[in-house]
């Protein structure tokens, strides 16, 4: 977060004024000290300039005064709508929440688009490179054929929020996809975890990778199958209820291997623009890539960043599984599986293809100046104003329970369920539109309402816009709040709620003269409320 200073006239002026009359005394002195100081032949006072440039020094300070109490007297002041204009403790009324709002966004929120594009173009450059040198290199163990037992697929799929325009504040996290090729002898039959009956909800979202035979047109038994993938079964794979399953732990260790063998062999290529450094993930976080700028390149909007590099089975359709699973708090709920079920068997899902793509087609159909966006980045920011003052394991919950995937997959629940005309997204109702977000995260959160995947959700809405695959069109619908304990949830809602009464007064120091200059006009000065009822 950037900070701002400010110039205080008050202090300034007479600081000045002190010390230009202490520089013209201590010249004086070291003159008047000197060795050969001599007697004025005419008995002139000597004293005569110190106190003339005192006096002029003065005579200025009185004038900048004088006329800045000119210029306050003489502006035009505010229309007086009220009968006692002269009750009013100050000549100027506070600013309204939509014109602190648009003040905040433009000071605190809003990404540079040219720095972000520069910043992007820059990690699609070293992760090519990267990629490109993990798909020519040759993982270890082939199987019988010459077949290679994992590698790169050879491309990568930007997703996260920078990719989709609501990323703020600075564009130095990035989440990246690198698919991995499967062998030719290996088919992946997915298996969603919904229908377990006894599986926690943290784990109704995952799903499991078994191995299947691929169609034989020569009609040769599994067995000889089963063999001749056994180097792969044995280095990937984890045994559940008797089939192969690939093993999410396994596949993401050895993705950091090879990770760190393809950056050793571009490392010497990528010195005169960057340093970079990997750095391993765990049981919730894949590696992420580190990007330093060198003192020597002197390329524009160099920034360091940070890229998180996702392993990702494709299941079809742009829908792919990825590792590590994420789970809803530190440790997880691991030890609430079934039996027969393994945690390091299990994978999240990713559906970035299918949401960007829905965002596309709401964007089309949107008018001119939609604020859907800029409200879902003002409701990120809301989420960092309300982590304030907490300690630091409620900051973490907090996080988790509001996080930015939360909060695009409300705004995308309001957009297509509440039936909200579209002129009601204009930027003139940025505040109401900003309001029914927190009101419908409330009513989530104290489960008067559920949040649904926006995939693997009853509604389906995205595969109205593309293809999804078997596996995901018949996956049990998704409740993205249903992992968390009744009173986590209760304590969010109430800092939701508690945070939104107080955003006029968090949002004070940017209602200032010098912060509303630098700001456009907002098209709204209402000052919306919360509605009382909230029970």
């Amino acid at each position: 977060m950037s900070v701002h200073y400010t110039l205080n006239l008050r202090v300034f002026w007479p600081l000045v004024t002190g010390l230009c009359t202490a520089l013209v005394c201590l010249y004086h002195v070291l003159r008047g000290s000197g060795g050969a100081r001599a007697e004025a032949p005419d008995g002139a006072d000597c004293g005569f300039p110190l106190l003339k440039a005192a006096v002029l020094l003065l005579l200025g300070y009185v004038l900048l005064r004088c006329r800045h109490a000119v210029r306050q007297r003489f502006l035009p002041g505010p229309p007086r709508s009220g009968p006692h204009p002269a009750l009013s403790p100050r000549p100027f009324g506070e600013p309204g929440l939509g014109v602190l709002l648009e003040s905040y966004y433009e000071h605190e929120v809003r990404l540079s688009p040219h720095v972000l594009g520069h910043s992007k173009a820059h990690v699609s450059r070293i992760v090519g490179e990267l990629v490109r040198a993990g798909r020519a290199r040759t993982s270890r163990g082939p199987i019988p054929g010459g077949a290679l037992a994992l590698a790169f697929r050879g491309d990568f799929i930007q997703v996260g929020s920078a990719y989709e325009q609501h990323k703020i504040r600075r564009p130095d996290g990035f989440d990246v996809l690198v698919p991995l090729r499967l062998p030719p002898l290996v088919a992946l039959e997915p298996r969603s975890l919904g229908a377990e009956a006894a599986l926690a909800p943290a784990f109704r979202g995952c799903f499991l990778g078994t191995l299947k035979a691929p169609p034989s047109p020569s009609g040769a038994p599994s067995g000889h199958w089963l063999r001749d993938c056994k180097p792969f079964t044995d280095g990937f794979c984890v045994h559940m209820r008797g089939r192969p399953h690939l093993s999410a732990m396994l596949v993401l260790r050895w993705f950091q291997a090879h990770l760190q063998r393809c950056l050793a062999t571009v490392r010497y290529s990528l010195e005169e623009r960057c340093r970079v450094s990997l750095t391993p993930g765990g049981l919730e976080q894949p590696p992420t890539l580190h990007i330093l700028p060198c003192r020597t390149d002197y390329g524009c909007c160099r920034l360091s960043m940070a890229v998180r590099l996702i392993p990702a089975v494709h299941l079809g359709d742009g829908a792919f599984l990825v590792a590590p699973l994420p789970l809803p708090s530190p440790g997880g709920p691991l030890s609430e599986l079934p039996a027969g079920l393994r945690p390091d068997a299990l994978w999240g899902v990713n559906t970035a293809r299918q949401e960007q793509r829905l965002l596309t087609w709401l964007q089309e159909r949107a008018p001119p100046g939609a604020c859907y966006l800029k409200c879902l980045q003002l409701l990120k920011a809301l989420r960092d104003l309300g982590a304030r003052g907490l300690d630091p394991m409620a900051a973490t919950q907090w996080g988790r329970i509001l996080s930015s995937y939360v909060l695009k997959s409300a705004l995308l629940a309001v957009l297509l369920s509440k039936g909200t005309p579209a002129q009601a997204w204009e930027e003139v109702h940025l505040g109401e539109r900003l309001e029914e977000l927190v009101q419908f995260l409330q009513d989530c959160l104290l489960q008067r309402q559920v949040l649904f995947h926006c995939v693997l959700g009853p509604a389906r809405a995205a595969a109205e816009l593309g293809p999804l695959p078997k596996v995901l069109r018949e996956a049990d619908p998704v409740d993205l709040l249903a992992h968390f304990d009744h009173h986590a949830r209760e304590r969010a809602a109430a800092r939701l709620l508690s945070t939104w009464r107080r955003l006029p007064q968090l949002l004070r120091p940017y209602g200032g003269p010098r912060y509303l200059a630098r700001c456009p006009s907002p098209r709204s000065q209402l000052n919306q409320r919360f509605p009382e009822d909230e029970a």
